[in-house]
């Protein structure tokens, strides 16, 4: 169609311009923030102080060049502040908290790790898009195990056990009391282990189908000397034994399995009859309108570039990352689940669910 004369509003396209050339340049800056976090730069700027382009290439023996046009594209986007006097920059501790403190609740520095791998993946979504099938797990860069331990560990470490489980205190004694507990989806095993050194009395299993994850999940289960309480194998979890578990939990895992239903019906049959089920996933709704803010637009980007994709590889239900607490319910009706539960707790990222036979 041609363009009709005064239909098209000329500071709106403006404004629009200007957000596209936002965007285009958010999207490389996460290629930079990535490479701020694998080469340790955060890091070495971390608690450093104001630090000249060639102090920083001596501390971290990199590129003196290719650290000025970081840094200053860092400066640009607001991460690292400049002084002009004496030409140095600075990251603001609170930035280092975010960015740079792996021990930090506020840490995303596997957020910025994931950007890379998955944007790499573009070419082959876009084979995916034209033939309506999926690209697998397998397919991925390996250090994909890595980015989601990384994503993970600040909510376990600093949420899990002094939040989301005494929200269930029914739980929270029985696990203090000494449990079986079964993560669906475990991945490298850092929710698992976190319950074990919180609950020694328990017994504590992971389960997911990649290998990779679960030979990590082993060693970090050896490296912690929880071996004996802790195991780990590769299973679907659709498969599970009945009448078992007092807690079983999935985090960020229903929606890029490939039977959610079916893993959500196994879960139900594989607790004990007092037992629940913790299922956890982003805190976006099941409606688009409700989800234009900076959430929605990661949630549904890492949703295309990964969550879908890996459930069409294997013919899955593809169900996204803004499944949202409609679908949730949707779900656990399906399943046999006798209540649903929304735990009250308050996490800008994740809702939790309890669910019970």
């Amino acid at each position: 169609m041609g363009d009709v004369k005064g239909a098209v509003d000329r500071e709106k396209v403006k404004g629009f311009a200007e957000r596209v050339i936002s965007d285009v340049g958010a999207s490389m800056h996460g290629a930079l923030s990535y490479l701020g976090d694998r080469l340790g730069i955060f890091k070495a700027m971390a608690g450093a102080g104001p630090m000249t382009a060639r102090e920083l290439a001596e501390k971290t023996k990199l590129s003196e060049r290719y650290l000025l046009e970081w840094l200053n594209a860092m400066v640009a986007a607001r991460y690292v502040d400049y002084q002009r006097d004496g030409a140095k920059y600075h990251l603001p501790p609170e930035h280092a908290a975010v960015l740079a403190n792996e021990e930090s609740p506020a840490f995303m520095g596997g957020f910025l790790q994931v950007t890379v791998p998955v944007v790499s993946m573009a070419p082959r979504i876009g084979e995916a898009f034209r033939d309506a099938k999926g690209v697998s797990y397998a397919d991925y860069n390996p250090e994909m195990a890595e980015v989601f331990e990384r994503i993970s560990a600040p909510q376990f470490k600093h949420k899990l056990v002094p939040h989301w489980i005494p929200a269930m205190p029914h739980v929270y004694e029985k696990l203090q009391a000494g449990g079986r507990v079964l993560d669906v989806g475990c991945g490298s095993g850092v929710a698992a282990l976190t319950l074990a050194r919180a609950f020694p009395k328990s017994q504590v299993a992971g389960i997911d189908y990649h290998q990779g994850s679960i030979d990590r999940a082993n060693a970090n289960a050896k490296a912690e000397g929880l071996s004996d309480r802790v195991t780990f194998s590769v299973e679907n979890g659709t498969g599970l034994p009945a009448d078992s578990f007092d807690l079983i939990t999935s985090f960020a895992v229903v929606h890029d399995s490939v039977d959610p239903l079916g893993l959500m019906t196994a879960a139900r049959k594989a607790l004990s009859p007092t037992g629940s089920y913790l299922l956890v996933e982003d805190n976006v709704s099941s409606h688009v309108e409700e989800n234009i803010n900076p959430l929605g637009r990661a949630v549904y980007s890492l949703s295309t570039l990964y969550c879908i994709t890996v459930s069409m590889a294997y013919g899955g239900a593809a169900l996204g990352g803004a499944m949202g607490e409609g679908k949730t319910r949707e779900l656990a009706e399906k399943a046999g689940f006798g209540s649903c539960q929304r735990l009250v707790v308050d996490d800008p990222f994740v809702a939790l669910f309890e669910l019970r036979r």
